[in-house]
């Protein structure tokens, strides 16, 4: 299992418990695709040792922990309709299967909040998850993040509110 990302504190908004929830529901997501964990087993461990916890000398953010639970059960259970929309909103040359897992997670986890919770604004969801792909990656990634998950959104029909 990949660390939490380490960041300055001096570039990071002050966190939220939907946003930390929105980064366990990553590492989660990851987790499950790498170490072939069931879902079952991975909501329990998360929900007993990680939620806002102190693990090897690392604050764990207090964490929605039903919202996690959400995203987690979410991205599992529309799997089959979550991974074609991002697969199309990628380059042609680069399927799922070929990207890494994390970003697999990240754009798993951000398509579902996209395609099925329709009650969070779009830029909301995109701006929380190209902030975790930031703490992961490169500026390349972040970018490729922010673009496949535009396209989803947009082909999937979201609507994006006005900015003044």
């Amino acid at each position: 299992m990949t660390d939490f990302p380490k960041r300055d504190p001096q570039t990071l908004r002050p966190a939220n418990q939907r946003g930390a929830a929105r980064l366990a529901a990553v590492q989660a997501l990851y987790q499950m695709d790498v170490g072939r964990q069931t879902l079952e087993d991975t909501l329990a461990q998360f929900g007993a040792f990680h939620l806002g916890r102190e693990i090897e000398g690392e604050q764990y953010l207090p964490a929605d922990a039903d919202f996690f639970g959400q995203i987690v059960r979410g991205v599992t259970k529309n799997q089959l309709g979550i991974d074609p929309a991002i697969d199309k909103a990628l380059a042609d040359d680069w399927p799922m299967e070929r990207i890494d897992s994390t970003l697999r997670a990240i754009l798993r986890a951000a398509a579902f909040e996209l395609l099925h919770r329709r009650d969070i604004p779009p830029r909301v969801v995109i701006t929380e998850y190209v902030d975790i792909a930031r703490a992961f990656f490169e500026e390349d990634a972040s970018g490729m993040v922010n673009a496949a998950l535009d396209s989803v959104a947009r082909t999937a029909g979201v609507e994006f509110e006005k900015k003044d």
